[in-house]
């Protein structure tokens, strides 16, 4: 498996998931699309069309603002490609995945995160390293309970 050097530099590697692969994703309400396009500082990593996904948990915390133990969202990080001036996706880079369980992930502010390298369940990234390579982001102003996504309305 040949990493990014962004992902090398964060420390992640071939790692086992603490965090379940979320099977059945694309059922799940999509929350928004973002595109992130170069001058992004991670564009590297997730550059490209970004669909956010939501378990119904989840959703639930979207409405509140805060999100219940079992709340599951979905990064899904696919390549933008110029089709005749429109972009269309491409193949899929990175899924990230974000669990809500206060007590399994309380060293984390209650989230278990996992990045799946181009959405192969058996290419785990993140497993123990979640504090440095994800919480440190997620901790930032501008986040509501670590996530920055906002439901369309």
């Amino acid at each position: 498996m040949t990493l990014h050097p962004l992902l090398l530099a964060l420390g992640l590697a071939a790692s086992t998931a603490t965090v379940p692969y979320p099977d059945g994703y694309r059922d799940w309400h999509h929350v928004s699309t973002t595109v992130i396009q170069a001058g992004h500082p991670f564009y590297a990593v997730l550059g490209g069309i970004n669909h956010t996904y939501a378990n119904p948990l989840a959703l639930e915390g979207y409405r509140s603002g805060t999100f219940p133990d079992g709340a599951v969202l979905v990064y899904d990080t696919l390549e933008a490609r110029d089709a005749d001036h429109a972009l269309t996706e491409g193949s899929r880079k990175m899924l990230g995945v974000m669990v809500k369980d206060s007590t399994r992930y309380a060293a984390t502010a209650g989230w278990g995160f996992e990045n799946f390298e181009a959405g192969d369940r058996s290419r785990a990234l993140v497993g123990d390293k979640a504090a440095s390579a994800c919480l440190a982001c997620h901790s930032k102003p501008g986040t509501r309970d670590h996530v920055y996504t906002r439901l369309r309305g």
